[in-house]
């Protein structure tokens, strides 16, 4: 069994504390993807799950059982990094093969043979087999990483931000190849990543890290129409999520930078909870529509075409956010265009803690 669990873990460098009070699970089998920025966590996670790290405080638990006196040998898991640490004087079969030939792990050669071919099979590399690594590209290099990781059948596969040195096309197709290997392996992946598409592409499960601590765990979907804060909300999604100033009043919602107040939907109110007081107004930008009857009008600030669709800012008042809209429509800069916002999807959190107020985020905190 791979089920990982961290209870409690903190991990501090000196003055500077990388992790704190960390709970974590990851179920035997499961594809769960740790995104946060730079410095917030990331890799002294998957380091201390792999035994090159110790925790300050705290237990590592892999398959039920308290790991924390285990060697990085003794735990039995694969890491693929980042920088892909091939032998550069060796062949590829000669990489694959090499940790199957360590002190700890010797294995015949007929067995090793078998390995080889059928992690070479299952990545697709068996035509690369007699060719030193310094003559692959990224992407195939990124392949014999991951064969290496493949041979030795590990409890857990630890991937450091595998895909991060590879053209966009590239990173594309090994995100799909990977997930297909997980799922063909039944393999358990802690995938570390600060790229939101990977995460939400390949997850099972998503954790979202903010300076040390998991700020939320839950499903793509969950984090991302569901986002139990504002980091969370202005984190996940591109374009960010709309994160605007404004009074809750009765049945009333005012944004005073933009001069817009519109009718709060009972619907609406009823998930808020509350009648009245600050808020933060969250909306993704998909959710901001052209409307010719609409209550808010606002002139166009900027575009960006991305093919099928453009990303608009608009402003009104002292108030940007930003629009998805189709590429056939036209703009152009200071257009004005009148607008509404789809209330079901709208989102409140509060102005002082920042944490969601609607009904799915309080289950969602409370489930957690």
């Amino acid at each position: 069994m791979a089920h990982v669990r961290l209870n409690g873990i903190t991990k501090r460098f000196g003055a500077h504390t990388a992790l704190e009070n960390l709970d974590l699970e990851i179920e035997d089998g499961q594809f769960f993807v740790l995104l946060g920025p730079t410095g917030a966590g990331k890799t002294t996670t998957l380091r201390l799950i792999a035994g090159l790290e110790k925790p300050t405080a705290g237990t590592i638990e892999i398959g039920g059982v308290n790991v924390g006196d285990w060697g990085a040998a003794e735990r039995d898991v694969a890491l693929v990094l980042q920088q892909y640490s091939l032998y550069p004087r060796y062949t590829v079969r000669q990489n694959l093969e090499f940790p199957l030939k360590s002190n700890i792990r010797r294995m015949a050669q007929p067995d090793i043979d078998q390995r080889v071919a059928r992690a070479a099979k299952t990545l697709r590399i068996e035509h690369l087999l007699e060719r030193k690594v310094d003559r692959l590209s990224g992407g195939e290099m990124q392949r014999v990483s991951i064969g290496r990781a493949i041979v030795r059948s590990p409890r857990i596969f630890l991937m450091d931000e595998p895909l991060s040195n590879l053209d966009a096309k590239l990173r594309e197709t090994l995100r799909s190849e990977l997930k297909d290997l997980q799922m063909k392996l039944g393999a358990t992946f802690l995938f570390v990543t600060h790229d939101q598409i990977e995460a939400m592409s390949m997850g099972d499960k998503v954790g979202v890290l903010n300076n040390g601590r998991l700020a939320q765990v839950g499903t793509p979907y969950e984090i991302y129409h569901h986002p139990r804060d504002t980091y969370v909300a202005g984190f996940v999604g591109s374009p960010a999520m709309n994160l605007l100033a404004a009074d809750l009043l009765g049945d009333r919602m005012r944004i005073p930078s933009g001069a817009i107040e519109f009718a709060v939907s009972p619907a609406l109110r009823a998930r808020l909870g509350r009648s009245s007081g600050p808020v933060t107004l969250g909306i993704r930008a998909e959710n901001v529509h052209l409307d010719p009857a609409g209550l808010i009008e606002a002139r166009v600030w900027g575009f960006e075409n991305h093919g099928v669709e453009k990303i608009v800012t608009l402003k009104t008042g002292d108030c940007l956010f930003k629009a998805t809209m189709p590429a056939s429509i036209p703009t152009a800069i200071d257009e004005p265009m009148r607008l509404s916002f789809d209330q079901s999807r709208l989102h409140a959190f509060d102005a002082a803690t920042g944490l969601n107020l609607s009904q799915e985020g309080r289950e969602l905190e409370a489930a957690e």
